[in-house]
C-alpha cells in the first residue's frame, strides 16, 4: 500500500520487537542495578565530564588579565563545574585559588574569568550557586 511496509500493526508489537526482545532474563542479570534512573544518572555524569569550553569573552579576559591556568587549576575548575552540575546549578561561580570563573553549566562553558582582586567590590551577579574548588 503506497510502498509502505505494513509489518507492525500496533505500538505493542513494536515494543515487543524492539524493547522487550532486548531485555536480559532476570536470572542472567548481574548484581549491578540496571534501572532507568541509574542509566540516566550515568549518562548525565558522563556528559558533564566533557572538556570545558571558554567563550570568546572569557578567553579575552584571561589574556587581558594575564591569567594562565595550570593543569591542576584546570582540573579543579572542571571538578568544581561537575559538582555544580550535580547539584542542579545552572550558572555558577567557581573559585580556584585566587581566580573566579562564571560557568554556564548546561553549556559547559566558562563565561568570564578574573583574578579575585580585580572583581568590582567582590560582587557576582546572575549566578545561582558557587563552588570553591
Amino acid at each position: 500500500m503506497n510502498g509502505i511496509n505494513q509489518t507492525f500493526l500496533s505500538s505493542a508489537q513494536i515494543m515487543d520487537r524492539y524493547i522487550t526482545a532486548g531485555k536480559v532474563n532476570q536470572s542472567q542479570e548481574t548484581s549491578k542495578s540496571n534501572s532507568f534512573q541509574d542509566a540516566l544518572l550515568e549518562a548525565m555524569d558522563s556528559s558533564r565530564e566533557t572538556t570545558l569550553k571558554f567563550s570568546k569573552h572569557a578567553t579575552s579576559r584571561l589574556a587581558d588579565r594575564n591569567i594562565e591556568l595550570t593543569k591542576e587549576q584546570m582540573d579543579r575548575l572542571t571538578e568544581g563545574t561537575n559538582k555544580a552540575g550535580s547539584k542542579g546549578i545552572r550558572d555558577s561561580l567557581v573559585m580556584v585559588d585566587h581566580l573566579a570563573f562564571i560557568v554556564n553549566i548546561p553549556k559547559n562553558t566558562v563565561i568570564t574569568a578574573m583574578d579575585q582582586s580585580q572583581a568590582d567590590e567582590n560582587i557576582f551577579t546572575n549566578i545561582d550557586g558557587a563552588v570553591i574548588a
